[in-house]
């Protein structure tokens, strides 16, 4: 396979990796990709978490790089965030979208403007776990901040595969979630990385938890199995 990235940083990039530095807003950076690649790859990061800021990265970014790149299929990286299912229901492929908070439903515009283009797919990430990714091993071992509601995370090792995996295959649904086997309270996530620390056990007081799980059913039968599939097996 020829791959080509564009990036606005430079750092260093795999072997066979052909690395394009700009901005993707700008013409010129763009232009110095091949058009009509096989498969788009949109995993873009906004500056800033403010609402301005993710309607240009996943809006204005997504439409500059779909008209330019003119790009075959288009896989686009969403977030589990797009759910607003918050009393601690199962929630899969199939459940209402209805984001309340801005990232949420800026998300779910882009999310319809990929799926304009035919074969297009968007993948729904819960929350990214893996090297560097510290703020619930801190908020742990503080024991600050932590609240009784429902957790789904998906290390990244484990998102790079299936995206891998799906780009093989032709014949796919339009949505696919993209977390663990495992949801869980954030308690428990937290005691678990308490005890590898060697830490007490916190305790909270009882009340319904908040929240959803997300179902990863429709992924593991397209044949793609995590390599963490639990909390335990990412924060031994």
């Amino acid at each position: 396979d020829h791959v080509y990235t564009i990036r606005r940083r430079q750092v260093p990039m795999p072997d066979g990796v052909h690395a394009v530095f700009g901005d993707m807003h700008q013409l010129s950076a763009l232009q110095r990709i091949p058009k009509q690649a096989d498969v788009m790859l949109f995993c873009a990061t906004p500056d800033e978490r403010t609402e301005q800021s993710y309607r240009h990265t996943f809006l204005d970014g997504l439409r500059n790089a779909t008209q330019v790149l003119q790009p075959k299929r288009t896989f686009f990286i969403s977030s589990t965030a797009v759910y607003a299912q918050n009393n601690g229901q199962w929630v899969d492929e199939n459940s209402e979208v209805s984001p309340v908070r801005f990232n949420g439903r800026i998300l779910h515009e882009a999310e319809l403007l990929c799926l304009e283009s035919a074969g297009s797919l968007v993948l729904r990430l819960s929350g990214l776990t893996g090297p560097g990714r510290t703020m619930l091993i801190n908020k742990a071992i503080l024991g600050e901040g932590i609240q009784n509601t429902w957790t789904n995370r998906i290390h990244i090792d484990d998102a790079a595969l299936a995206i891998s995996h799906l780009i093989t295959m032709r014949e796919l649904p339009n949505i696919i979630n993209v977390t663990d086997d495992l949801p869980a309270l954030q308690i428990d996530v937290v005691n678990w990385i308490r005890l590898q620390q060697n830490l007490p056990e916190l305790q909270l007081l009882t009340s319904e938890p908040s929240g959803k799980k997300i179902s990863n059913q429709l992924l593991k039968s397209l044949g793609w199995c995590p390599k963490y599939p639990n909390y335990k097996s990412i924060y031994t």
